[in-house]
């Protein structure tokens, strides 16, 4: 992917496609290139799936059609301490939420079907929602529990969580603001202005049987908290440091994902799974962490401590 998004012409051709479908012919004739040439990039594009293409009959022979797969192209350079490479990760469905509060507008739905009723709370509780790929409202929070895979004694460096993410606008709206807010471990990390509730094109990955004027797609966006502070796609939020989620305290990390009550933009929110929207992926959570140089000696001293107050406990008790 990035070495085809390396060439000038390759990138002249994505932004002249916008959202139309377009023959080679009339690629090659808008950038005056070869149509050889035009051909070339386009399957250099095909193959980093940056683009679609499909061969229909022509009034002469065959014509290739080609359509741009992505509006947004998201890299993420992990930001971690010097000589730590250990971490985990855990994708958690956007169905298996533990916890919500939701308002009007909302629902969810699978691959197949609307979960429940439209814009009645009651559905969040159906036993299907675990199986939800796209849930909304327009007020509240749903909280996922990660499982906690820090080893014993280890420190946690670094914590990303990444989800498709936009407003929520009856049907949908493209110029719909809302401030969403994270919270781990029941501390806020941060909030993030979605522009819209996107609609009118179908998401990549949205299925067929979803109607073009209801939410598509939305935006991928990553908070992170480090050592320092916590960021969204780069830009720092909030002084928030991964210390104070205290995450060896707990054998699972709280997320929370919602719209505060005093927000000045409360609109809503769109959360969408790996078969919904443009990016196959549900909630994913990351975090990096470095083994402590002591902590099998910490472990054998506290035994031994134990051990020694028990002891004592026991002579005491026999006078």
């Amino acid at each position: 992917m990035l070495k085809a998004l390396s060439s000038d012409t390759r990138l002249a051709i994505l932004s002249y496609l916008g959202d139309r479908t377009i023959n080679v012919n009339e690629i090659a004739e808008a950038l005056q290139i070869a149509p050889s040439s035009a051909t070339t990039h386009i399957q250099i594009l095909e193959k980093a799936d940056l683009i679609r293409t499909k061969v229909i009959p022509a009034t002469h022979g065959l014509q290739k059609l080609c359509a741009r797969t992505y509006d947004d192209v998201h890299i993420h350079i992990e930001h971690t301490e010097k000589n730590t490479n250990e971490s985990f990760s855990v994708t958690m469905p956007v169905g298996q939420f533990y916890d919500f509060e939701v308002q009007p507008t909302c629902g969810l739905a699978s691959s197949t079907s609307l979960i429940g009723l439209l814009d009645h709370p009651a559905s969040f509780y159906e036993p299907d929602h675990v199986h939800a790929q796209l849930l909304w409202f327009g007020n509240g929070y749903v909280a996922y529990r990660f499982p906690n895979h820090l080893p014993i004694g280890a420190t946690a460096l670094q914590l990303d969580l990444s989800a498709e993410i936009c407003s929520e606008a009856p049907l949908h709206h493209l110029n719909w603001p809302s401030d969403i807010t994270l919270w781990i471990n029941g501390v806020e990390i941060g909030s993030w202005t979605s522009p819209a509730d996107f609609g009118g094109k179908r998401g990549f990955l949205t299925p067929s049987w979803w109607s073009t004027k209801d939410s598509q797609y939305g935006m991928l966006k990553i908070w992170s908290v480090t050592g320092e502070n916590s960021y969204i796609d780069g830009k720092m939020i909030s002084s928030v440091c991964v210390d104070d989620l205290h995450i060896s305290e707990k054998p699972f990390i709280d997320v929370r994902l919602g719209i505060k009550s005093d927000a000045l933009n409360v609109g809503g929110l769109n959360l969408f799974g790996e078969q919904f929207g443009n990016y196959p992926q549900p909630i994913v959570l990351n975090v990096n962490y470095a083994h402590s140089k002591n902590s099998g000696n910490t472990r054998t001293n506290q035994q031994a401590v134990r051990t020694g107050d028990t002891t004592v406990e026991q002579e005491s008790a026999l006078g």
